[in-house]
């Protein structure tokens, strides 16, 4: 068993780990912030790298700007779920169907709908929270047509203390933890798409219990 996922993240962790490198790289650009508010945008509706690596490494940079940072991020990303969620309403069969089957989720998305139709709320943040795919919960929002109200609320109460949680973190202990993170920042970055990996097989797994 250990060997079979193993095998199962090794592909997924090469890509991600190109991407996540290319997202890192916006970290020390002029426009970083219009960075940061666009990876937030699309990773709610397909982009599967989280804006919370970009947002650690401005942070780090400039840790007096922590909450304009982490602001950003959530604005972007509440923003990025109403994408989704029209991708879901209104071309599903299209758009919403090629990204559910690229990221083979396409059993979770009836697992989703299950989930809303116990506590939507609910099932919203603890996406916007957790390392779950948001991307999964926004398209699913419009296919099985949650409030946009409910969807707006819980993302940004989720998105918000998600980022602004990392963000302050990064501000309050910086110092202490920022000669660490750059002294294994491949061993760390690496960790980090593992986890990313993780939060798909999990709304793939564990939610069907």
């Amino acid at each position: 068993m250990p060997n079979k996922i193993i095998h199962t993240l090794r592909a997924p962790i090469r890509w991600l780990k190109k991407l996540y490198d290319w997202t890192i790289s916006w970290s020390g650009s002029p426009k970083a912030t219009y960075a940061l508010f666009g990876v937030a945008f699309i990773e709610s509706s397909f982009f599967p790298v989280p804006p919370d690596v970009l947002l650690i490494t401005m942070t780090m940079a400039r840790k007096k700007k922590w909450f304009w940072y982490a602001t950003v991020a959530t604005i972007g990303s509440a923003c990025g779920a109403l994408l989704g969620y029209f991708i879901g309403w209104a071309f599903y069969e299209t758009a919403g169907k090629l990204i559910v089957e690229f990221y083979k989720l396409q059993g979770a998305m009836q697992i989703v709908g299950q989930k809303y139709a116990q506590n939507a709320f609910l099932t919203i943040f603890t996406a916007a929270f957790t390392p779950i795919p948001y991307k999964v919960i926004t398209i699913a929002a419009g296919v099985f047509q949650v409030s946009l109200v409910t969807l707006i609320i819980a993302s940004i109460i989720g998105r918000a203390g998600r980022f602004f949680l990392v963000a302050g973190a990064i501000r309050i202990f910086g110092e202490k933890i920022a000669d660490k993170i750059e002294k294994y920042f491949d061993i760390i970055s690496l960790a980090a798409v593992a986890l990313l990996v993780s939060g798909f097989l999990a709304i793939k797994f564990l939610w069907k219990n």
